[in-house]
């Protein structure tokens, strides 16, 4: 029987500070998703609240929790049984004193696979992520989850080709990346949301894999400037084409991929038989090389 895997992403706005009706949102687009046949559902990068690291402000330090006890991986955890669905959940994650951009994967049954920990920490106006975050200290994941092995890097993390490539090494069959990502509060002719899609289909094209990016839209008022979220959520297939997309709208989009046509095509190109097992070993495990 021909394995396939039906994956979905989910933009829309989230600039309310009110965690719970912002998860309601989600629950509503994730159970719309479900509907339309979706098995692996992705939504954007910390989803619980107006994008904060845009100014440098302690009081977002207070809506940070620890990642089994978060209230979005606490109340998708149950929605995820319920729609035999997996979810990837992006949180502010507290884990003692330290404090980072997390993911954590629920799978279909409900169950919490693990956590992983962005590694890759932006700092620059409007994106001033290293005042609340560490690096990651997880090393790049790949679960293995009801419909198939789910790689997810978080924002920053899909600027840089060797998340993907790890990522691939360990075996993932689809890409995922939750982000939040609009305008540049230095610059305001800056649009990046070409290169930010372009930067992603090349990683599918160069690990012969589909990547799925979701991410937020609408004006946020949490400084004086604001600033505002351009969305451009896609699905793209290994060759990189998009076969689905969205601008600047809310709304969920969906697509099927034959995970076992993928992996005979992936083996075909021979991107991963000819490579230095030391090296790529260190960048796939998320520990240096010696």
């Amino acid at each position: 029987m021909t394995r396939t895997v039906t994956v979905a992403a989910i933009q829309t706005s989230y600039a309310s500070e009110d965690i719970q009706a912002n998860i309601d949102k989600t629950v509503a687009l994730i159970r719309e998703a479900a509907e339309r046949g979706a098995q692996v559902i992705l939504p954007s990068e910390l989803f619980q609240g107006p994008y904060f690291c845009v100014s440098q402000e302690e009081k977002w330090f207070g809506t940070a929790h620890t990642w089994r006890e978060h209230p979005a991986v606490v109340q998708l955890q149950p929605l995820a049984k319920e729609l035999g669905v997996v979810i990837p959940v992006s949180i502010f994650e507290r884990e003692g004193p330290h404090y980072f951009n997390s993911l954590v994967m629920i799978d279909a049954d409900g169950s919490l696979m693990g956590v992983y920990r962005k590694s890759h920490i932006p700092d620059g106006p409007g994106y001033q992520e290293k005042y609340y975050f560490r690096p990651g200290d997880t090393g790049f994941k790949v679960w293995n989850t009801r419909f198939g092995r789910i790689g997810v890097g978080i924002c920053w993390d899909q600027w840089y080709p060797e998340t993907a490539r790890a990522m691939t090494l360990q075996g993932a069959e689809i890409l995922m990346y939750p982000t939040a990502i609009g305008t540049e509060p230095h610059d305001d002719t800056l649009d990046t949301a070409a290169p930010w899609r372009r930067a992603m289909q090349g990683h599918a094209v160069s690990n012969v894999v589909p990547v799925v990016g979701a991410n937020r839209i609408g004006h946020e008022q949490v400084t004086d400037a604001g600033q505002t979220f351009y969305g451009h959520s896609f699905i793209a297939d290994h060759r990189g084409d998009l076969v689905q997309s969205l601008n600047r709208e809310e709304g969920v989009i969906v697509h099927t991929f034959d995970l076992d046509f993928l992996d005979r095509h992936r083996a075909a190109w021979g991107f991963f038989r000819d490579r230095r097992t030391d090296l790529y070993g260190a960048l796939a495990s998320g520990r240096p090389a010696s």
